[in-house]
């Protein structure tokens, strides 16, 4: 197993300062990622926090949700609807490289807090929006959550009619359009700092998450275009005993493979699956030999057997499964953290670098815990400045 935590591991964006106003998921899923990597994200929230706070899994008030998406990440409180809060907001954006937020469209120019403001006395930063539609269009001031999205990018009909037996789309558990979004704004952002680094001038990000998710629909794009007249051809999940599973002889070899596993040589002759686009029209009847092999057995002992002959094929896990997975344990999947009610793993980013290591870091701000350091340090505030900002309600 990896060793995690350790210091320079985190130093690849560590000269990098990042003011994060988001919330919820896509804002600080991407400024989860930057923290990872060494930056120095200040999130700023309001005197209620992070709606994320009071999400479960909550364990002794402690969300360990937020915690996921936040940790690594310092905290401070401000008032955004005084004057002197806007203030101080756009005295910290001056030290900053990175200005990210995902507020509806026109909310951060409202306040005096829009790129054009920023960029006025700071021509380096890179200011990067995060929204439903983006920030122009007539789509654009629409609330968008990602259930919505998905509804909207034509994601959730594309599965739905890949679907059979079923009377309405799925239902939405799992949240794509935000980590995505946070992903593309996370990649945009750092081709905008290399960027900078040559030209010397920062830029305006606009990421749509709509469009983040219109991006993962790459066949039904150019389907939509050009009808193909007849359903694509699906993967589908075979039966085994205690489960599911999924196997995938896309190749000719690994096809060929598949048949030795199954003890069914003469499938190779068979008129009907011997070549990879005539399996794809025969794929049920395939499917349902498979069946009567794979659900007299356990799906653990299924893909033990079928990878042992090559056959490209898994069981259907669930995520506990995968806590202390070898796979998982080898590379260093999960990091141990800590907040007030006690240690429990996050994720990792998925990618390696041979000259370093992101890594999750072992800190969860309490909400406005860093207020006054923060203040102190990069503004020069006196603690005697913040006791009075505290009691006029403009810091917390």
């Amino acid at each position: 197993m990896i060793d995690g935590n350790t210091e320079s591991a985190n130093e690849l964006l560590g000269q990098f300062k990042v003011l994060d106003f988001s919330s919820v998921m896509a804002g600080p899923f991407c400024t989860r990622l930057m923290a990872d990597l060494g930056a120095d994200v200040i999130k700023v929230e309001t005197f209620e926090g992070d709606q994320m706070r009071h999400r479960p899994p909550v364990r002794e008030g402690a969300s360990s949700y937020f915690a996921n998406l936040n940790c690594g990440k310092k905290s401070i409180v401000l008032d955004l609807k005084s004057g002197e809060g806007r203030q101080l907001a756009r005295d910290l954006s001056r030290r900053a490289d990175v200005v990210i937020e995902n507020f509806r469209p026109g909310v951060m120019k409202r306040l005096g807090l829009g790129y054009e403001e920023l960029s006025a006395s700071n021509a380096r930063l890179v200011y990067c929006s995060i929204s439903g539609f983006g920030q122009t269009g007539p789509y654009a001031e629409r609330p968008a959550y990602a259930p919505v999205l998905h509804a909207a990018s034509g994601f959730d009909v594309a599965n739905f009619n890949y679907q059979d037996g079923l009377e309405r789309p799925l239902n939405c558990g799992t949240f794509i359009a935000d980590v995505l979004g946070g992903v593309y704004a996370f990649s945009a952002i750092q081709s905008a700092l290399l960027h900078r680094e040559k030209s010397g001038v920062g830029q305006s990000i606009d990421v749509s998450m709509m469009e983040a998710m219109l991006s993962m629909l790459v066949y039904e794009v150019q389907e939509a275009q050009f009808p193909q007249g007849k359903r694509r051809f699906l993967f589908t999940p075979c039966r085994a005993s205690d489960g599911f599973l999924m196997i995938a002889p896309t190749s000719q070899r690994n096809f060929e493979q598949f048949c030795d596993a199954i003890d069914q040589p003469d499938l190779k002759l068979d008129v009907r699956f011997t070549k990879q686009h005539i399996r794809e029209q025969h794929w049920p009847e395939l499917m349902e030999i498979v069946e009567q092999w794979t659900s007299t057995r356990a799906a653990k002992v299924c893909e033990e057997h079928f990878l042992s002959h090559g056959v490209p094929c898994s069981r259907y896990n669930s995520v506990s499964d995968l806590l202390d997975d070898p796979q998982a344990l080898h590379r260093g999947t999960f990091e141990k953290v800590e907040d007030a009610a006690g240690s429990f793993r996050v994720t990792n980013p998925p990618f390696r670098f041979s000259g370093g290591r992101a890594l999750a870091r072992n800190k969860i701000a309490a909400l406005g815990e860093d207020s006054e350091a923060v203040l102190e340090s990069e503004l020069g505030l006196s603690a005697d400045d913040i006791h009075k900002l505290r009691e006029a309600g403009i810091v917390g």
